[in-house]
């Protein structure tokens, strides 16, 4: 009967757990300059480079790929390279140490033996003690770790007609609050807050500097963004389950999308848990 109850009570929290009530605060952000879209991303672009973006994710992605137009190489100088939110810049070069690494695992089996005192009352209710000797075989884990320690690079190099990555900050993970906005709007309650450039409560830019070949001459540009709305949804409102298909065949089970994602918007994802507060 305990067990029973016991299962039941586990059951039940998971099923609690499981059943918190999602929201998502979507930020729209709008480029300082001329930003084009091209399949699902913003880029800019100038006779040397093409930079790309796509914001959509949790706290927004300032993350960015880098484009090689050129027939030489092309040097992105991450010292001169920074990420500027509301008018405080963060380094992209850090002088950082990262170690990259590997464990490999083996099993080994052991014998174990251990002589015993046993202490106890025999048949003729006489305490007494007797020595006995135990032994078994256990397999034991041996791991061997095998790493590689590199430096940060101050100066990334990017070859002709060839792209990197370089990801390193989020715009934000704090939620914005407004009187205009409720925190756990109802499907009827959402309601959209709108800014000007000179009163949005976020603006954020990448300052990138690059040289190409072997000039030594310092290009710098940068990208800049504006949050001009922000909405709070209900997660029906921007979700919605579908299957995944890939050469006519569907996934076994629905997966959750969102509806309308957009490489110039991103998003907060939070709990209903603080029922005090409105807004």
């Amino acid at each position: 009967m305990k067990t029973r109850q016991f299962l039941l009570f586990a059951l039940t929290a998971v099923t609690l757990s499981s059943c918190k009530t999602v929201y998502y605060q979507v930020y729209k952000a709008v480029p300082t300059e001329q930003l084009t879209i091209e399949q699902n991303t913003l880029a800019y672009e100038d006779e040397n480079c093409k930079v790309a973006y796509n914001l959509w994710a949790d706290g927004g992605d300032i993350g960015f790929s880098f484009y090689n137009k050129t027939d030489h190489n092309i040097y992105l100088n991450m010292a001169e390279s920074f990420f500027i939110l509301n008018g405080v810049a963060h380094d992209y070069y850090k002088d950082r140490k990262f170690v990259s690494g590997s464990t490999i695992g083996s099993n080994v089996s052991t014998g174990v033996s251990a002589s015993v005192d046993v202490t106890g009352f025999n048949f003729l209710n006489l305490l007494q003690t007797n020595s006995g000797q135990a032994s078994k075989k256990q397999g034991i884990l041996r791991t061997t770790e095998q790493s590689v320690t590199y430096n940060e690079k101050e100066v990334v190099c990017i070859p002709p007609g060839t792209k990197k990555n370089i990801s390193e900050y989020k715009v934000t993970d704090m939620l914005f609050r407004d009187c205009d906005l409720l925190r756990y709007p109802e499907r009827k309650q959402v309601h959209t807050k709108k800014f000007y450039v000179t009163e949005s409560p976020l603006l954020f830019s990448n300052r990138l500097a690059y040289t190409v070949g072997e000039s030594k001459e310092l290009i710098r540009f940068e990208n800049g963004f504006y949050v001009s709305e922000i909405t709070n949804y209900p997660e029906k409102e921007i979700t919605k389950y579908g299957y995944y298909e890939f050469c006519g065949q569907k996934s076994p089970k629905q997966e959750l999308y969102f509806k309308n994602p957009a490489p110039d918007n991103f998003y907060i994802r939070y709990e209903k848990t603080d029922l005090h507060w409105k807004h």
